[in-house]
């Protein structure tokens, strides 16, 4: 089963593009605490791109997260993130 447009993933499924310093710093968060997720590029995936458009109620906002069994976080801080992972 694949992971993406779902929002029950088997692993952390973050919805970014390359340019935005929040998908930077969430990126830096998770290679630095070795986390292991999947990234789709929503400027790159059109399907993607609506699908956080869908979450986020006609936004494209980036960063958007998305936790097996847990919460879906929009443009997260590092503390929000240290939180969804404890």
């Amino acid at each position: 089963m694949s992971d993406l447009y779902i929002l029950n993933p088997t692993q952390i499924v973050m919805y970014s593009v390359a340019w935005c310093p929040d998908c930077r710093r969430a990126r830096t968060f998770f290679e630095k605490h070795k986390i292991p997720y999947l990234e789709v590029d929503v400027d790159h995936d059109p399907q993607a791109a609506t699908f956080v458009k869908d979450l986020n109620r006609g936004f494209r906002s980036v960063p958007t997260i998305i936790f097996p069994d847990g919460p879906v976080l929009t443009e997260p801080s590092t503390k929000e993130l240290e939180a969804a992972l404890t």
